[in-house]
């Protein structure tokens, strides 16, 4: 069984490719290059901000997450990307209305230098947006070879030395997997009859993964989370993630359950509304564009609370989603929540939430953690799913005997555990009894307490070696029969 054995140093530039240049990725361009100047802090960046703790917690050692790991560094970035408008990133983010223009013109010098490349769009799968700066092509398979092209084009004019996909287009209709996601030769044989099942955003992860480049899938389409893709990631040695960018009501969601679960507090219902207006809003008004988003908003409540471990608690708790498009509020989400607890003796609690978010806001920094950890995998030799990522999805890949881990706190416990463990440690496959756990919620808490110096290159990788990849033979929690 190949595992890597090096983490390959950082050489020249990490160009970063995102299709959709909307408000999302323009705000995220725009952040990186005002935190370059010194005009800004990169706050919402585990990679930029967040410290890792070493040994005891007596001997505070705490460095930076950017100062201990191999991080590419942020003046070695450059961008581009897709779309099916022709602006370029400065005319979209001022369209967007994301920054303020104070902001906009400290970088109007970047981002009007970015022009997307024509996009490749079907208006069947985004039905409320109507594209002018489109490929044309006969088949899917065209067009997905098209992509392949600019790609290499791309890394030519830039001079970028390593690649990074990051989708920051729009939610498309709701998909379910089809016998042609099966393997990568019924994926190719559909793209060439044009079959319905390929949709566009699978041509851009096909043509990532075999062009080499890590893909994360930041809307909840179905794209890479079909067999077929994820087979070819395997066979290029390509790392990619997914799905839907967890930013606003959904990272609430994940902050309360999880402290309701842990007091035994109970859940009648939870009620969850909201208003915003941007480019995803007027998308999500499209009825099948909003089932993909509601199934990636619902199942966080259920595999966090694990009903059929506590139907007492959980067992008929009601779960309702809503998002309505209204174009004055823009950027600037809205979301209301009613949650009906119940305590001591059954008696009736309530919890009322009103997030008044900016959504590319709290996107921008998730792009960017991606990127430089999806580089870093790839330099590590990792290829597949990268479950370790959870921390930043609404619905988060894995591999198919497993269930995926909602509960924000264990998501981001498992990437820290990532930078904790020595190198001269022996590093044996997870166990059963290896670590104090709460087994059915997969939860692990890590005791250490070493006093030797660790080795960060030798250290991350002995731990991405137990947290990415299914082929590695990673002992997991298995999937309650119970859960879907």
């Amino acid at each position: 069984m190949r595992r890597p054995t090096s983490i390959a140093p950082q050489k020249g530039k990490l160009g970063i490719l995102t299709p959709g240049m909307g408000a999302v990725s323009t705000t995220f361009m725009a952040g990186v290059e005002l935190v370059r100047k010194g005009g800004a802090l990169p706050v919402g960046s585990l990679t930029q901000l967040a410290t890792i703790r070493l040994g005891k917690r007596t001997e505070r050692r705490s460095p930076l997450m950017r100062e201990f790991l191999p991080l590419e560094k942020l003046d070695n970035l450059v961008f581009g990307g897709w779309d099916i408008f022709p602006d370029t990133a400065y005319e979209a983010a001022r369209k967007a209305g994301v920054l303020e223009p104070h902001h906009l013109e400290q970088v109007k010098g970047l981002l009007s230098s970015i022009r997307p490349m024509k996009g490749a769009f079907d208006q069947a799968y985004v039905k409320k947006l109507e594209g002018r700066h489109v490929k044309k092509a006969k088949t899917k398979f065209d067009l997905a070879e098209e992509i392949k092209d600019d790609i290499q084009q791309f890394k030519k004019k830039s001079g970028a030395q390593r690649l990074v996909m990051v989708w920051c287009g729009s939610t498309e209709v709701f998909l379910t997997p089809h016998e042609v996601h099966a393997d990568p030769a019924k994926f190719e044989k559909a793209m060439k009859a044009n079959h319905p099942a390929i949709a566009p955003s699978m041509l851009y992860a096909w043509a990532a993964i075999t062009s080499g480049v890590p893909f994360a899938n930041g809307a909840p389409n179905l794209t890479v989370d079909i067999p077929a893709l994820q087979e070819l990631a395997r066979e290029h040695n390509v790392p990619i993630c997914g799905k839907d960018f967890k930013t606003g009501q959904t990272l609430l969601k994940t902050i309360l359950a999880p402290g309701f679960k842990a007091r035994m507090l109970g859940l009648n219902g939870w009620f969850s509304t909201n208003i915003l207006g941007n480019r995803d809003g007027e998308v999500l008004d499209d009825p099948e564009s909003f089932k993909t988003k509601e199934e990636s908003k619902l199942g966080v409540l259920e595999y966090i609370l694990q009903a059929q471990l506590y139907p007492q608690l959980y067992g008929k708790m009601y779960h309702k989603v809503r998002i309505n498009y209204y174009p004055p509020r823009g950027d600037n989400k809205e979301g209301w929540d009613n949650i009906d607890i119940f305590g001591w003796l059954g008696y009736p609690m309530q919890i009322k939430v009103d997030f008044l978010c900016r959504d590319s806001i709290l996107a921008a920094p998730i792009v960017l953690d991606l990127v430089l950890f999806l580089d870093l995998a790839q330099r590590a030799g990792l290829r597949g799913i990268q479950e370790w990522l959870s921390f930043y999805f609404k619905s988060p890949m894995c591999a198919p005997q497993l269930y995926p881990e909602h509960d924000l706190f264990i998501q981001l416990s498992r990437g820290q555990v990532l930078c904790q463990k020595p190198a001269s440690e022996p590093f044996p496959p997870i166990s059963a009894g290896e670590m104090p756990a709460v087994k059915e919620a997969g939860a692990r808490k890590e005791t250490t307490g070493y006093n030797t110096a660790p080795q960060p290159h030798a250290l991350f990788l002995q731990c991405f070696r137990r947290f990415s990849l299914p082929d590695y033979s990673i002992n997991r929690i298995a999937k309650p029969a119970s859960v879907p």
